[in-house]
């Protein structure tokens, strides 16, 4: 049998030359262990073994007939998921040839050999021969199958990889690249799992920037599906290729993973544990050799690589870590062209009372701007009742499945993901304006409304910003970076970056938050209780309780906290509780009786040692009151507190007692920060 008539063939007997026998992925792997890349055990179901299938079936020319009948609008979706449903449905009836089946069957028992294991958990991954070069990328447009346990899952997965050749959004590519479907054929790749206790992507270019000197690595907890899919918004590194240090991190929340099931076998999601949920995926030295293992892949290729990689929980460092797919960077590696040197045009300002920003997340995609009608959806079945050609599409997170509603979009934002993630990838092939990560677009864009969508800063403002819709175009500067996109500051409108540091501001004075919440802030990080007790109540609390008016206390504190929760939700408002001294609190109303005079009141009694003394605990008591009414009655959950001037722990655990004594505790949605002074 010629090479070209094999069946099965090895990962380490491949080349990047066997494109067109088993695909660019495969092609691929090979071409890794060869350059000694570590890369798990594997073999290649060739796309010959698919041709012999659909020869000696008879299906072939069925298949064909099927997209010459409904094919007939190519910018239909409904069209290109009828003809997928009819074609999918036949090659999986079609029983493989005995001659095919028998050929899996040996090696995947020959791999079982080779790890010394009766049954080894297997990814199978789909590899067409016009995936993956330069001008024919568009990822994960076939399917992959994770945990795949046992000889006849294998057969049953390896024609489920073989039908993924005509999902509707594989026709579709094919049908707007001019590729004939006749012309375009799969392989199978069949790779041992690797037992991840972590995985992601990662770029030897910065994928948004365009900076070959940046390593862009990001990831999870788990399998790397959560990651590629954009299920959640995952940890970023980036490493700077001449010094190979770490210059850049941004851990992000990670709430689910993808991990096998070691009762199904199954690919499931969890959540990650609450005390790992906040820690990064990656230890720096892991960080470090995967940036080493991007340049040698990068070096080895002559060009930016995108890849894929996890580290195994079984095995100690470095020899944990795997490359398990490799392919061409598809966006800044085709650029010929520089951008042209633009000026910042006076039309640029708009005044800052007219700007409201909607939610910021990750700009991801073409750096330009988009703006147009918002089309909220939870599904591609939905994107295709409503999505119209310059639609603003925004869901949580994309699939390959919503590729042609994505080219209708005039931009694009999503809920969850990272510049790694299928909507980052997708926007920047497609040149769409795109916003990921935002946490909760879905729920804070409306359906039918308009917006601006600035994919230079990562920012969505309401209504259509026309000062940024005439000028569309990313600034590029003489060195080729992008400039910083446009803020509200003094008036007049420019653009503020997203940055991995979230900028908080502070705030006394309730009323203010009127004149500076359209500013680029995240949140309300100290706002002082004081002017209110001084201005709005300007009783001593002591005094109220003896009097029968403790309720005046807590309802004025609560509606001036209120006043700005409600103006900035839901961006947290921080609360510091009263850090008045003994001499400020004196000059309250009835203040006297209940305050001593210190020689030295910044050192006195103040902060936590005055909320658990006897004396003042139950006016501590009324601060907690005014915080719980504002999230328990009113809602306003984006008020959180501070404790000042906590100088030993036995004092902030008493604070603690108290205030869950008073409802509040700190959980997921309410955070308590401490202010330690010396």
């Amino acid at each position: 049998m010629t090479e070209k008539m094999k069946l099965v063939e090895w990962f380490e007997n491949l080349r990047r030359t066997d494109i067109p026998l088993v695909g660019g992925k495969n092609a691929n792997l090979g071409e890794m262990i060869s350059a000694g890349i570590p890369v798990p055990l594997g073999f290649a179901v060739t796309a010959y073994a698919y041709r012999k299938f659909i020869k000696e079936t008879g299906i072939a020319e069925k298949i064909y007939q099927i997209i010459r009948e409904t094919v007939r609008e190519q910018n239909d979706p409904k069209q290109y998921e009828e003809a997928s449903k009819r074609i999918r449905a036949l090659i999986e009836s079609t029983s493989m040839p005995k001659e095919i089946e028998n050929a899996v069957r040996e090696a995947y028992r020959e791999l079982c050999r080779k790890l010394n294991a009766e049954r080894v958990p297997v990814a199978v991954r789909s590899s067409a021969t016009a995936e993956d070069l330069p001008d024919a990328s568009f990822a994960g447009q076939q399917e992959t199958y994770l945990n795949v346990v046992g000889e006849d899952e294998v057969i049953e997965k390896t024609v489920k990889c073989w039908s993924s050749l005509f999902t509707p959004r594989a026709i579709f590519y094919r049908t707007q690249k001019g590729f004939a479907h006749e012309k375009v054929f799969i392989s199978v790749g069949i790779q041992k799992m690797v037992n991840a206790r972590a995985a992601g992507v990662m770029f030897s270019i910065n994928p948004v920037t365009g900076d070959p000197n940046q390593i862009v690595i990001e990831g999870n907890f788990g399998l790397g599906e959560s990651v590629v899919s954009g299920a959640v918004t995952p940890d970023e590194f980036i490493v700077d290729k001449r010094t190979m240090k770490i210059v850049e991190r941004r851990i992000a929340a990670k709430k689910i993973m993808y991990v096998r099931d070691p009762v199904t076998g199954k690919t499931v999601h969890v959540d990650v544990p609450v005390e790992n949920q906040n820690q990064p995926c990656l230890k720096d030295d892991e960080v470090l050799k995967l940036a080493e293992l991007a340049v040698k892949i990068e070096q080895h290729y002559g060009k930016p690589q995108d890849i894929e990689w996890a580290v195994d929980s079984d095995i100690g460092f470095p020899e944990n870590i795997f490359i398990v797919q490799s392919r061409p960077e598809t966006v800044w590696s085709l650029k010929t062209a520089e951008l042209p040197e633009k000026k910042v045009e006076a039309g640029l300002a708009k005044p800052t009372e007219e700007l409201k920003v909607v939610v910021k997340g990750i700009p991801a995609g073409k750096r330009g701007i988009g703006a147009g009608v918002a089309r909220v959806v939870l599904n591609p079945q939905e994107a295709a009742k409503v999505m119209q050609k310059g639609d603003i599409l925004v869901t949580d997170m994309t699939n390959p499945d919503y590729v042609p509603f994505m080219r209708l979009a005039g931009a694009i934002v999503t809920d969850k993901g990272g510049i790694t993630c299928h909507a980052a990838i997708v926007s920047r092939e497609l040149g769409i304006p795109c916003v990921v990560g935002t946490e909760n677009a879905t729920k804070l864009m409306v359906s039918g409304e308009e917006y601006t969508v600035d994919a230079r800063s990562g920012v969505v403002y309401e209504g259509i910003v026309p000062a940024m819709t005439e000028h569309p175009s990313p600034l590029p500067n003489s060195a080729g970076a992008f400039t910083a996109a446009p803020s509200a500051v003094g008036g007049v409108f420019q653009s503020v970056p997203v940055t991995a540091t979230k900028i908080y501001m502070n705030l006394g004075v309730p009323e203010k938050i009127e004149e500076y919440k359209h500013l680029p802030f995240e949140g309300i990080g100290l706002m002082r209780i004081e002017f209110i007790l001084a201005s709005y109540i300007g009783e001593h609390p002591l005094y109220l309780i003896e009097i029968g008016q403790g309720q005046k206390f807590v309802d004025k504190l609560a509606e001036g906290i209120a006043t700005v929760a409600r103006a900035i939700q839901p961006r947290p408002v921080v609360v510091r509780f009263s850090d008045f001294k003994t001499n400020e609190y004196r000059e309250l109303k009835g203040g006297e009786k209940y305050e001593i005079v210190e020689a030295n009141p910044m050192l006195g009694w103040r902060g936590c040692s005055r909320y658990i003394s006897p004396w003042y605990e139950k006016a501590f008591r009324l601060e907690c009151q005014a915080v719980r009414k504002c999230r328990d009655e009113w809602g306003l959950k984006n008020v959180w507190v501070m404790l000042p001037v906590v100088r030993t722990l036995w004092e902030a655990k008493k604070c603690l007692e108290i205030m869950k004594e008073e409802g509040l505790e700190r959980t997921k949605d309410f955070k308590i920060w401490f202010m330690a002074e010396t």
